[in-house]
C-alpha cells in the first residue's frame, strides 16, 4: 500500500536522516520525495510503500513519525494514499 508522508517544520539539520532511518528500519521502501524550504521552514511530501515485507504496522509507523517529529519540532503524518487524496481534492 502507498503511504503519504507529510513534514513541516523549522528547517534543521538532520530531517530527511531521521524520517530516512525510521523507514528504512521497517522496511518501508521511499518511491518519491518532493521538498522545499522557503524562509527557513521546511516542508516535504514523500510517497513510500509499505507491503509485506514491512516490519511496521501503518498506525504503528504514524505513531513513531509522530513522536520523532515532536522531538525536533517538526509535525509529521503518515497517511494512507487513497484518505490523503479524499481530504486534499479539491
Amino acid at each position: 500500500m502507498k503511504i503519504v508522508v507529510t513534514i513541516v517544520g523549522k528547517d534543521r539539520v538532520g530531517i530527511i536522516a531521521m524520517v530516512s532511518s525510521v523507514l528504512a528500519e521497517n522496511g518501508v521502501n521511499i518511491l518519491n520525495i518532493n521538498q522545499n524550504i522557503m524562509d527557513g521552514f521546511f516542508n516535504m511530501v514523500m510517497i513510500v510503500e509499505m507491503n509485506d515485507q514491512s516490519k511496521i504496522k501503518l498506525a504503528d509507523l504514524q505513531k513513531t513519525l509522530k513522536e520523532k517529529g515532536e522531538e525536533l519540532g517538526l509535525e509529521i503524518k503518515a497517511q494512507h494514499q487513497a484518505i490523503f487524496d479524499v481530504t486534499h481534492n479539491v
